[in-house]
């Protein structure tokens, strides 16, 4: 399987990345610091996308239902060389069903997911996931 996306700036302006249908702006000047995202953010979007896919897919697989699903991710970057160090994770999900192993989702996501095995080779993860009776 091969990516492909495309990125441009223009000096002294912030940037997009375009990928498929969609174009995602973000943070390359002081200007916007505050309200776009930083590279750094997109990395951190990036680990967060592939945990929510997994969850979607997995679903599926192991046959349980949901409702919708939350995830906060912190990281934790060093200095010297600049790098994530590590990053920690609380995914709930919405969920009544009886089904839903949250042990052995997780240790789907951690075996499966291309980018959180990608990412976890750079740095440490740890993370939890909860369900949450539906409202």
């Amino acid at each position: 399987m091969n990516y492909e996306i495309k990125a441009s700036s223009i000096a002294g302006q912030d940037a997009t990345i375009q990928i498929k249908e969609s174009n995602i702006d973000f943070g390359t000047t002081s200007k916007t610091a505050d309200s776009l995202p930083n590279p750094a953010e997109l990395f951190l979007g990036a680990f967060a996308a592939c945990m929510l896919k997994n969850v979607e897919r997995f679903s599926t697989m192991m046959r349980f239902s949901y409702t919708k699903t939350t995830l906060e991710v912190k990281a934790t970057r060093l200095e010297n060389p600049p790098r994530m160090d590590a990053i920690e994770y609380s995914l709930t999900i919405y969920s009544d069903d009886d089904k839903l192993n949250t042990a052995l989702l997780k240790k789907n996501i951690e075996k499966f997911g291309t980018i959180y095995n990608t990412v976890k080779l750079s740095c440490s993860i740890s993370g939890t996931i909860k369900t949450v009776p539906n409202v």
